[in-house]
């Protein structure tokens, strides 16, 4: 993550219509989110490449077909994995010399919907990129390397010659260190008493010997999950009407607790945090809680809309910026966003996949950070979530084992 993949690539395409006298067409493809910052990207690197959007609704999207791509007077165009699913009609009509994938883990799995779109489409050259080729395991990433050469790809020792593997320390010898302290914390009386009652209702299942209803059990744990975050997230836990934000948001969850005190302390050393959360109603519970403490903040979710998106993430890193907080939702954050202005992290939750936690600090640890990063992870003792945090672990060894070797 911030490696420079954008720039290489826009380097790549700037050095094939100048040197090579190929101008295009090519189609980069991109996570919504990062759409403005690859456009960005194309006047401030090569302005003299055409880049065009492709975005927005039918009547916006077909005004854009009719009058700039069909004519043809441009050589890059930059477009959602959405807009690919809704307009591939008009993506199949143009012989394609690069493909570029951003984020391309999005096709690790074969089967979905964008991976059998982008295989039909007509191109010479197809360039993936992506911070995480491993995400869960090698079938994602033969995935990833079977839409490249669909012919070559047929055992893991082929995987060698094909993987060149850059990590931050080789590019930015000066980023200060990332350290991550592992918070393990208890549960309030009135969490303990909730999360006795999520198991003795289904002590059915979990006692079964026969079949296990796996989606069933999945909800017990995320119910569990919930728990351990926050007991307010399960309706008739938050004491009211009228219902009114006090210290009881705080003593009713051991992880708000520490967070609190963690709070003050980085306030007054004049620290600027990332908050991370899976669960977007817990983003709500934090919302109330930076109000009441008279914590500015800022707030990024998979619902907030693109100019707001912009627009936070400006704000946050203007110079003498106010805001002391930018909560974001794990997995809407990761991607692609620079929040180098921030020089600690802390993980509210955990995430059964590690690469999404380690995308989440690499918001702020990222070339550019001019300070330690320190990332705080909360965790509940003697609860799920100790399990959860045990096997992103084993996961990330298998990343270790397979690419790092």
């Amino acid at each position: 993550q911030g490696l420079g993949k954008t720039l290489q690539t826009i380097a790549l395409l700037g050095y094939l219509k100048h040197y090579r006298n190929i101008p295009g067409p090519h189609m980069v493809l991109v996570p919504k989110s990062t759409l403005h910052n690859w456009m960005n990207e194309f006047k401030r690197w090569v302005p003299s490449l055409r880049a065009v959007c492709l975005i927005g609704d039918k009547d916006a999207r077909a005004a854009f077909i009719r009058d700039v791509m069909m004519p043809g007077e441009w050589d890059v165009c930059v477009t959602s994995y959405e807009m690919v699913i809704k307009e591939k009609s008009v993506f199949k009509k143009f012989n394609w010399r690069y493909l570029v994938i951003d984020e391309a883990h999005r096709i690790k799995n074969e089967k979905s919907k964008l991976s059998e779109i982008v295989r039909e489409f007509k191109t010479t050259n197809r360039l993936l990129l992506t911070g995480t080729p491993l995400q869960n395991n090698l079938h994602e990433l033969w995935a990833l390397l079977n839409f490249l050469l669909p012919d070559v790809f047929n055992s893991a020792d082929v995987l060698k010659p094909f993987l060149l593997r850059r990590i931050k320390a080789e590019v930015e010898k000066s980023l200060p260190p990332k350290k991550e302290v592992k918070i393990y914390l208890g549960l309030s009386k009135m969490q303990r008493e909730w999360y006795t009652r999520i198991l003795m209702k289904d002590i059915d299942i979990l006692n079964s010997a026969g079949k296990m209803d796996k989606m069933r059990l999945l909800n017990i744990l995320m119910q569990l999950r919930k728990c351990c975050n926050h007991p307010y997230l399960f309706d008739g836990a938050e004491p009211g009407p009228p219902y009114t934000t006090d210290t009881h948001l705080i003593t009713n969850s051991g992880k708000m607790l520490v967070l609190d005190k963690l709070l003050a302390k980085l306030r007054e050393q004049g620290s600027r945090v990332l908050l991370f959360s899976q669960m977007t109603r817990l983003l709500d519970i934090l919302e109330d809680y930076c109000m009441w403490r008279g914590y500015e903040y800022c707030r990024l979710d998979g619902q907030t809309p693109h100019e707001e998106r912009e627009e936070a993430i400006d704000t946050f890193n203007a110079p003498n910026s106010r805001k002391f907080i930018f909560m974001l939702s794990t997995r809407a954050g990761g991607l692609g966003i620079n929040l180098a202005t921030a020089d600690v992290v802390i993980l509210y939750d955990s995430d059964w996949n590690p690469q999404v936690d380690l995308q989440a600090m690499d918001r702020a640890h990222r070339i550019g950070q001019k300070k330690p990063v320190r990332v705080f992870r909360l965790i509940t003792d003697n609860t799920v979530e100790e399990r959860i945090v045990e096997r992103a672990e084993i996961k990330l060894r298998l990343d270790s084992i397979v690419i790092q070797q």
